[in-house]
């Protein structure tokens, strides 16, 4: 799912972080950050020049490990290293990794060629860009720029639509295509596009709650 509905990633206490802590925080962003920039960059070049079909074997292979990385936030917020939700990151890292393994590598022919799954990197990446930047910035200057903060809060209102509706598009292509023929897969992947419907919805309540309270806090602060 396109956006991941995390505080901001500080460390469980408010007093008092580790420095340990906080520097290894500020280090999985600022890398997480190049990691998806690169890919966004990949991908908007080489459909440019190339087209969409020659995206894949150009980013797939990068984009596959860079998300793969994320697995990483599951256990920060599990250990409580950030103060996350484990519940809602659980279920975005969990489609994301269900997109890149279960559906993009294992059917390459009829989903990594299509134009969706570019339009489903660049909404993630661009995702990606503005959160880890922003948590960056935020754990190690203690504040983030106005523009930062809008664009964290902000954005998600047409990059969660894109990158859902992609997301979505790519497993009913496996579905309806190679899938048929692996008994099982096909019904599995058409719950899956079920589960869609209520996890969309929870996710993108608990960003829009999580908008407001920032927003109000902002707003609070310049009265």
């Amino acid at each position: 799912m396109a956006d991941r509905p995390q505080q901001p990633a500080r460390p469980a206490r408010e007093r008092k972080s580790s420095p340990v802590k906080t520097g290894y925080l500020v280090l999985y962003n600022a890398v997480s950050t190049i990691l998806w920039a690169t890919i966004l960059g990949r991908v908007l070049l080489v459909s440019s020049v190339h087209g969409t079909r020659y995206v894949f074997p150009a980013v797939g292979g990068f984009a596959k490990w860079t998300q793969t990385l994320a697995l990483l936030e599951v256990v920060h917020a599990a250990v409580g290293i950030v103060r996350a939700p484990l519940l809602t990151t659980l279920m975005q890292v969990a489609s994301r990794i269900l997109l890149i393994w279960g559906i993009v590598y294992p059917f390459p022919n009829t989903v990594a060629f299509s134009p969706i799954y570019s339009s489903m990197l660049i909404a993630w990446s661009v995702t990606e860009v503005i959160r880890y930047s922003y948590f960056a910035i935020n754990l190690s200057a203690g504040s983030v720029p106005a523009i930062c903060m809008w664009l964290r809060y902000n954005t998600f209102f047409v990059l969660y639509p894109l990158g859902i509706s992609s997301e979505c598009w790519l497993v009913w292509l496996a579905a309806t295509g190679p899938a048929k023929q692996y008994t099982g897969v096909r019904e599995a992947l058409f719950a899956i596009l079920l589960i869609y419907i209520p996890g969309s919805y929870i996710l993108f309540t608990h960003m829009m709650a999580q908008r407001r309270k920032i927003m109000r806090g902002s707003h609070a602060k310049t009265n």
